[in-house]
């Protein structure tokens, strides 16, 4: 899947006064969780930036002083009003240990409803899935080539063996819509067809 790389600085000092000067300094106090160790370190938001203001699903690969760790983004704090970012926090991946994610979902193939006049809905961005690190993915793909018109692709049609899919399996991700205009001319052909007979 797509990485992407933060450079962080292990933090001396985590008290209320440490954090202010760290905030001072221009850094963001950061928190990488593995199991019972909990690291924290300091990164700037030029380095984050990458992966706090996208729609991408990254692993991150944390440099902390030298030393590297395979990690998901977990929480963002931001001040309410002026959006300033205060804290992260982050999951290190540990080979063999199960994750709960969500992973965006991307649209593939075409449907024969949208090509009929249909209007094409996303209804659900993202999927919530637990899986090993090793099996993580960037998307997962919904395939719409068999929708027809008033048809959905629900969270029970993914097909990805490695994942066991935390949603309700009776949600639709997208579906295609039956617009007004396609109601209006099917109502219109019917009461034609109708007239047309009595004659």
């Amino acid at each position: 899947m797509q990485t992407i790389t933060i450079s962080g600085k292990a933090r001396q000092g985590v008290g209320k006064v440490a954090t202010k000067a760290d905030r001072v300094a221009g850094n963001i106090p950061c928190v990488m969780y593995a199991g019972n160790e909990v690291v924290h370190f300091t990164s700037t938001l030029s380095d984050l930036r990458g992966i706090l203001y996208t729609p991408k699903f990254f692993k991150a690969i944390l440099n902390i002083d030298g030393t590297t760790h395979e990690a998901l983004l977990k929480d963002v704090q931001a001040h309410p009003l002026t959006e300033q970012i205060l804290h992260i926090d982050f999951h290190k991946l540990t080979p063999g240990v199960k994750v709960i994610v969500e992973i965006p979902i991307k649209v593939v193939g075409s449907s024969p409803g949208v090509k009929e006049g249909g209007k094409l809905l996303v209804k659900v961005r993202k999927v919530k899935v637990k899986t090993l690190p090793e099996h993580l993915k960037d998307v997962i793909e919904v395939d719409i080539t068999p929708l027809k018109l008033g048809q959905s692709f629900k969270v029970r049609d993914i097909k990805e063996p490695n994942f066991e899919i935390l949603n309700s399996m009776s949600i639709p991700l997208v579906s295609v819509e039956i617009t007004r205009a396609l109601k209006s001319a099917a109502t219109d052909a019917a009461k034609a067809e109708a007239s047309a007979k009595k004659k």
